[in-house]
């Protein structure tokens, strides 16, 4: 499925729509749009960690955070890039099953953090069935019927691993500046990590 196929959501619209509630998740989001994204939804709040030119680590770092804290729900929000550059780690995530864990896969079929070029997913990969065949519970999300099933999901969290795919159009990520002081960000994620 395509672009061109079908009108898909702005991501504007169907982020704060899928995660009404970001303080009951320890949250990792991936770079790029996804780091926007999450950025402006919680104001990066001390249980968001936002990636920043480490395209590919999102997936792995929200793996060993859910190991590490399985009594905590952990969110990770990542773009399709981020997750086609690190698809073993869906594998391990499905052979481990890993309950604490939701994914929100933002596939907007390019990789927004190079200069937007076309993804895999352009071309007809798709991430929701890959996840599927790693053994994670998957929602596919198109429509704004999809996006509602999908918040009750997120929102009635559940037992995981659970992938969300959800389609967004070439919109832009919010106009978001947010802090690129890795030290600053990863202390203060690390100190709330810790009293939790």
């Amino acid at each position: 499925m395509t672009k061109t196929n079908i009108k898909y959501l702005d991501r504007k619209f169907a982020i704060p729509k899928l995660i009404t509630n970001s303080e009951k998740f320890l949250i990792v989001s991936g770079l790029a749009g996804s780091a926007k994204d999450i950025g402006h939804l919680t104001r990066e709040s001390p249980n968001v960690f936002l990636f920043g030119g480490a395209m590919g680590g999102a997936l792995s770092t929200s793996l060993g955070l859910a190991l590490s804290k399985p009594c905590q729900k952990i969110l990770c929000v990542s773009g399709d890039g981020d997750i086609l550059m690190s698809l073993g780690s869906l594998a391990t995530i499905g052979s481990c099953k890993i309950k604490n864990l939701l994914i929100i896969c933002i596939d907007n079929e390019s990789y927004l953090e190079t200069g937007n070029q076309k993804s895999h997913t352009a071309n007809g990969i798709n991430l929701d069935k890959i996840a599927s065949g790693c053994g994670l519970l998957t929602k596919n999300v198109v429509t704004k019927q999809d996006l509602k099933e999908a918040s009750l999901l997120i929102n009635n969290f559940f037992e995981g691993p659970l992938l969300i795919n959800l389609k967004v159009n070439s919109s832009p990520p919010p106009n978001y500046s947010r802090n690129f002081n890795a030290y600053q960000e990863q202390t203060k994620f690390r100190s709330y990590v810790k009293k939790i």
